[in-house]
């Protein structure tokens, strides 16, 4: 490694100044894109994200720009940090100049509609552009306090992950490689649909031998629609599997836990929507998930009645004894 690539984290939330300030912290070269105007100029001035990290000190050295073009035209590896339902949105008009340059995504989700996970969305994109998926139990707040955080780097060209690797590694943020990047990918998009489920249970005060089973029962759902499509069933058990899934559906700071207690408590998806200011990925990937399931004749009781709650009018309540009363079987 040479240690002269320039980085471009295209989005400015909590995450994507999260990861552009441990590459700072890294000693890389890092500009951040974002549209809120004052926000760059907070970045580039007080050094702190005034809006999804309040009050917290980033690396001055961390910079902040609002002219897309530029950023990207400038740098070597281009860091994905937006919701995967804007990616084509914010890529499309810039794809010619993603040509050759590395994407790192650190996006969850699978987009509606084309059902793509974000490796196919930058396949079609930008096919000559190499790919790396970063994912793992990561809350952007406890990463930029710099507390210690361990995550999986995926890529088919093991040798680029590894180059990331060594470019990310700090003294309090560790990553691993793997070259299963569509396990790492189905791993991190469905944890938000296992975790709404979580949260849901937590809502409607049914303890927390519920929620285990969840999460568990949630790991074998991932695992058999993953293995679909070729998954390293040992993917599941690392830090982009168990790892991230455990904490997303029992972490307070979870977006998507948050979503499934307002839900369990009797609020409507537009009610939790004002609450939040915004809705969670897992919203959009349960219906994703559950018609790419369908298509491919796959069982996955758990997304099906999250879906079914979010899109068709079923309550949790409703959800649960279906859930319970599904015919008896073996555990795997």
């Amino acid at each position: 490694m040479n240690g002269l690539e320039k980085i471009a984290v295209v989005g400015l939330g909590s995450w994507g100044t999260g990861v552009g300030n441990i590459f700072a912290d890294a000693g890389r070269d890092v500009t951040v894109w974002g549209r809120d105007a004052e926000l760059v100029s907070h970045i580039n001035h007080k050094h702190e994200n005034t809006k999804y990290l309040k009050g917290i000190s980033l690396n001055p050295k961390l910079k902040a720009s609002r002219d897309l073009i530029q950023v990207v035209k400038n740098a070597d590896w281009i860091v994905c940090a937006i919701p995967t339902q804007e990616i084509r949105n914010v890529f499309l008009p810039i794809a010619p100049i993603l040509k050759n340059k590395h994407i790192i995504n650190t996006s969850k989700g699978i987009e509606v509609g084309t059902h793509f996970r974000v490796s196919e969305i930058f396949h079609e994109l930008a096919p000559e552009s190499p790919y790396t998926i970063l994912s793992g139990p990561s809350f952007a707040l406890e990463a930029v306090k710099r507390l210690p955080t361990a995550v999986t780097l995926a890529s088919k060209r093991i040798e680029d992950a590894a180059r990331i690797q060594q470019a990310l590694s700090t003294s309090y943020f560790r990553s691993y490689t793997s070259r299963d990047v569509t396990g790492v990918e189905f791993a991190g998009a469905l944890k938000n649909v296992v975790a709404i489920a979580a949260g849901m249970a937590s809502g409607l005060n049914l303890g927390y031998n519920a929620q285990a089973a969840i999460i568990n029962r949630g790991i074998a759902e991932i695992m058999r629609l993953a293995k679909a499509f070729h998954a390293d069933p040992f993917t599941f058990l690392g830090l982009a599997g168990t790892g991230d899934l455990i904490l997303t559906c029992t972490g307070p700071l979870s977006r998507n836990r948050k979503v499934g207690i307002l839900l369990g408590e009797g609020k409507t998806l537009s009610q939790i929507q004002k609450d939040l200011g915004g809705v969670a990925e897992g919203v959009f990937t349960a219906k994703s998930a559950y018609e790419l399931s369908t298509h491919a004749g796959i069982e996955l009781p758990i997304t099906e009645q999250i879906y079914q709650i979010l899109y068709e009018g079923t309550t949790p309540a409703e959800a649960l004894q279906t859930l319970m009363g599904r015919d008896l079987k073996e555990e795997w």
